[in-house]
């Protein structure tokens, strides 16, 4: 084989080994892009970030708060990421049925609590506590030292209340059955009987009511005999009774004679006089006007102030003064015969009404307005003890355009705490 094959030989085989490796590098190449893992996108990672940022921390499970003044309720819903909803309320209706336009935008900055009270202001204010399920209702006694506590059913917390505020009036009721059939006093006797139990459980509470707007239509003597009789049961226990718990608007002025025999065992045995006292859409709408056969007083009310006919007319002149309690009050939609949105409730449900009407474009302040009105008015007269706003602690939802739990800190500073001694 001559020289210049061999050469030919040798380069080719140098050209092979050279197109083998270039190959075997491309494919070794591609293997290890294969091989690389592939990012994961989450929903998380691909989400873009939401313009509207939470506010607040949401809760770990869905809830709801609303503020006056604003145009919708906020939602803070953990399984949308804790983004800010707001959902626009139906609007209420007007006086013609029609919708009303809701309150311009009015921020309610929330406020700090006011310094502590040395001892109870001037002020009437107590709260209606439906249930002690927020630290503010606390807090609220601690702070302002009120008047009254009117609980119903949760009774829980009244040692604490009596421990924080001694001062306090404790007033409180049991919810049950209201017949109004039978022997009156054996009725009475077997009512105490069967509520004992709990009363002496619970000495923080200073009087104790039966029953709960009783329908006292034709019934008010057997009322009458009931209440004289229950207060006279109770005493025996060493019990004080609470008598009355009228409905607004509740009763008639010849009824409430008729029901002076309980006052008179009331007073005999320490008892008080509790009422409601309600009205809408304002809580002053039915001031001035008189009852039934009696002259118009600027004092006194149809609904609101009815009391003072009680005090005046009856029983001032009579000596059978005896403490009252307002255990109710403030704005009702329930009252008949009134003007604004047919289906409204709560104070918060004509939130609408009050701007269309010029009370102002800040809801809270309209209502705290009213409140503060209503007492000063109970200031006047030595013989109230106190008032409770209702209500706090709203039980469910069916409540909750009448509480005022988030709003405490402004009861405590723009009523309370101006009446400080």
């Amino acid at each position: 084989m001559t020289l210049w094959k061999r050469v030919l030989i040798v380069l080719f085989g140098l050209s092979v080994l050279a197109l083998l490796a270039a190959l075997g590098w491309r494919v070794a190449s591609r293997a290890r892009v294969i091989e690389e893992p592939t990012p994961i996108v989450t929903r998380e990672a691909s989400r873009a970030p939401s313009v509207r940022q939470p506010t607040a921390t949401p809760s770990p499970t869905p809830s709801a708060t609303t503020t006056p003044g604003e145009t919708g309720w906020r939602f803070y819903v953990p399984f949308a990421g804790g983004a800010q909803v707001t959902v626009m309320p139906t609007p209420t209706s007007g006086p013609t049925g029609e919708p009303t336009p809701l309150p311009s935008p009015t921020p309610t900055p929330t406020v700090p609590w006011p310094e502590p009270l040395s001892e109870p202001s001037r002020s009437k204010l107590g709260l209606h506590v439906q249930w002690n399920n927020s630290p503010d209702i606390m807090e609220f006694v601690r702070r302002m030292l009120p008047a009254v506590i009117k609980s119903l059913d949760d009774l829980g917390f009244v040692a604490e209340v009596k421990e924080a505020s001694p001062q306090t009036v404790v007033v409180a009721r049991l919810t049950h059955a209201q017949p109004m059939d039978g022997d009156p006093e054996a009725m009475a006797r077997a009512f105490v009987a069967t509520h004992l139990a709990t009363y002496l459980q619970h000495p923080a509470v200073d009087y104790w009511e039966g029953y709960n707007e009783p329908d006292v239509k034709g019934r008010m003597a057997w009322y009458a005999r009931f209440e004289a009789e229950r207060v006279r049961a109770m005493a025996e226990h060493g019990l004080k009774a609470a008598i009355g718990a009228f409905s607004a608007g509740v009763p008639e002025f010849e009824e409430f004679e008729e029901f002076l025999p309980a006052v008179r065992a009331a007073k005999e045995h320490g008892g008080i006089l509790t009422l409601h006292e309600y009205d809408a859409p304002v809580l002053d709408r039915a001031v001035g006007a008189g009852l039934p056969g009696r002259p118009n007083h600027a004092d006194r009310g149809a609904l609101a102030l009815r009391y003072r006919w009680w005090y005046e007319e009856l029983l001032i002149p009579r000596g059978l003064v005896i403490p009252l309690v307002i255990s109710e009050a403030g704005v009702d939609g329930l009252v008949a015969n009134r003007p604004g949105p047919t289906n409204a409730h709560g104070w918060r449900d004509f939130w609408g009404y009050w701007a269309e009407t010029g009370l102002g474009g800040n809801p809270l302040e309209v209502y705290l307005r009213q409140l503060d009105w209503y007492d000063r008015e109970l200031q006047k007269d030595d013989y109230v003890i106190g008032w409770a706003v209702f209500t706090v602690g709203a039980m469910n939802p069916d409540w909750k355009s009448y509480d005022l739990t988030e709003y405490l800190r402004h009861v405590a500073a723009e009523i309370i705490v101006p009446n400080a001694r």
